[in-house]
């Protein structure tokens, strides 16, 4: 019966439940055995991509326009109709599956997964999850409809950050001052929504038998290779290697802006005085330029990102009522990619589409393997993909490539992207940290001061060399600017992990830029069927926690920003 089942959203995009339900009991009705293996993987591989696929155009409806109230109800609707119902099918076709006993070929790790899924699983977590998503479409929300008014004119909070770039030192600290006022205005209302998600979370933990979310999340996440003590080694690490850089980086400066005391105000503008970079006039410029850059790291990966932008799958511009932040998602039926980000005319709008094009083509890379199921990858080689696209695309910068900057200002524009990165790994040190202390101490976690003053005490250990003396409360406040923390717990240290393997792979096209590229896309085209190391071995990289071999990143990295120093 599956040669009915719609292969395009169009044609399934008004569908409920009623109409997946007979395709889904066909899987659950057919026997499993050698001969039948591969036509009903294939079948619930093209319905669990249909399902996908659906979720995830829902979900870029209500971010595009989070003040659609069509879609919001849509994207309800799928919650409650039809995401709970998917999830109860898969696990079912999952235990189908395990039940057999057998193995298809390049489903070893989706197995492992499958596996650790299983001992989670119940039916009374199925409702809370779905009251997860609702939650932290709820954060969306809350943070999407912070504007202030400024000489006039309304700005989202996202819409103020050129100002932090102007050299009038005033008008930064009164910009900052009122997002912050803004931002701590709905501090009761985040805090209530952490509140409600801890309580949830718990619950979560609790049905599936274990001791707590981290447990949980350990497996929901497929981490079998490391573990909660790995995080900490990697914290360490962080706090021995990076940040001394940090310090070393904030008194530079503090002595090139010749204040007093370096100040939140202070962190983004240019310490030697010269405008912002302005690296693109329009949107269509950014694209253009950005086209040019991936064609000349590999004419394929440039393809990719050409379909992209023929499709119409590129929303970019910052407005009101868009969901903050960026990202990219795969629709898996389509073999379709997009990207989302909110661009405001700033160096940083060309270091994040370089990044969410990395995530792009690997899913580009990867549609090519036979099975839905074999295209979960770990966070941990998924942000290598991105990471190390920003850095690869790094020759490529200036004007007579074809990119944004003439030498001089493309040189600027890598220091800053390499200081942001030295600065990243302390930055998520605090943010993994908090998160462990929060699930392994539930109780005192679910109660919002506890949260604030942990906050503080792990920025105390990791953010140095800024001065917040009077704005405490903004300190203690920070874990709720973190959206991670609410939409996707423990997803953060992937990042830290992922620099350091992206690092590596930049290392590697200093000596040889077309190797590097080759050894990257060959990773990429493994997506989830070989466990981590073997992943970032594929690219010719170290999957790595120790001092070692971080502290080589980071001398490697210091040593080129002098380098750049020069030029620029």
């Amino acid at each position: 019966m599956f040669s009915t089942l719609p292969k395009t959203y169009p044609q399934y995009k008004d569908w409920t439940w009623a109409q997946f339900k007979p395709y889904a009991d066909d899987l659950i009705s057919r026997q499993v055995i050698p001969a039948t293996l591969t036509a009903w993987l294939t079948d619930w591989s093209d319905l669990s991509r249909i399902l996908i696929e659906m979720g995830s155009r829902l979900y870029v409806a209500i971010t595009v326009d989070t003040t659609d109230a069509v879609s919001k109800e849509r994207y309800k609707a799928f919650l409650d109709d039809i995401y709970t119902q998917t999830m109860a099918v898969n696990q079912a076709c999952k235990q189908k599956l395990l039940a057999s006993g057998l193995q298809p070929d390049g489903m070893q790790v989706p197995l492992l997964h499958m596996r650790a899924e299983a001992e989670v699983y119940c039916d009374a977590n199925l409702p809370l999850l779905a009251e997860e998503l609702k939650l932290s479409t709820e954060y969306d929300e809350i943070i999407g409809a912070q504007t202030v008014t400024y000489a006039g004119k309304e700005y989202t909070v996202k819409q103020l950050e050129p100002f932090y770039l102007l050299p009038d030192r005033a008008v930064r600290e009164q910009v900052w001052r009122l997002a912050t006022e803004r931002q701590l205005a709905d501090r009761e209302a985040i805090n209530d929504l952490w509140m409600r998600l801890m309580a949830v979370r718990g619950q979560i933990a609790a049905n599936a038998g274990l001791p707590d979310y981290r447990a949980y999340i350990w497996k929901v996440l497929h981490r079998y290779d490391y573990t909660p003590q790995d995080c900490y080694s990697f914290h360490a690490s962080i706090q021995q290697e990076v940040v001394p850089v940090m310090r070393r980086i904030r008194q530079r400066r503090q002595a090139q802006l010749g204040v007093e005391a370096l100040r939140p105000w202070d962190e983004a503008v240019d310490p030697l005085g010269r405008d912002p970079l302005k690296p693109y006039q329009t949107v269509d410029e950014l694209v253009e330029k950005a086209s040019t850059i991936f064609h000349k790291v590999d004419p394929q990966l440039g393809s990719y990102f050409d379909n992209m932008r023929q499709g119409g799958m590129l929303d970019l511009e910052n407005r009101k009522g868009k969901a903050p932040g960026a990202y990219c998602t795969g629709f898996d039926m389509s073999r379709q990619s997009f990207i989302f980000e909110n661009a405001v005319g700033l160096h940083d709008d060309v270091a994040t589409i370089l990044h969410e094009a990395g995530h792009a083509f690997h899913n580009f890379e990867s549609f090519h393997l036979p099975y839905h199921q074999q295209l979960v990858v770990g966070m941990e080689i998924a942000e290598v993909a991105s990471m190390a696209m920003e850095l690869l695309t790094t020759p490529y910068l200036t004007r007579e490539h074809g990119g944004y900057y003439s030498t001089a200002d493309a040189a600027r524009a890598r220091i800053e992207h390499h200081e942001g990165q030295l600065l990243f790994w302390p930055y998520m040190a605090v943010v993994d940290a908090f998160q462990h202390w929060a699930y392994e101490n539930h109780a005192a976690a679910s109660q919002p001061e506890n949260c604030d003053a942990k906050w503080a005490e792990l920025w105390e250990r990791f953010m140095v060399g800024v001065d917040y003396r009077g704005l405490e409360e903004h300190v203690r406040t920070g874990w709720q600017r973190k959206m991670h923390i609410f939409q996707v717990p423990f997803y953060y240290i992937e990042y830290g992990l992922a620099q350091l393997g992206a690092m590596q792979i930049w290392r590697n096209a200093m000596r040889d830029q077309a190797g590097a590229v080759a050894a990257y896309r060959r990773a990429l085209a493994l997506g989830g069927t070989a466990p981590l190391p073997e992943l970032y071995k594929a690219a010719e990289v170290k999957f790595a926690f120790d001092a070692e071999t971080l502290g080589e990143m980071v001398r490697l990295t210091e040593g080129v920003m002098a380098e750049l120093e020069r030029a620029a």
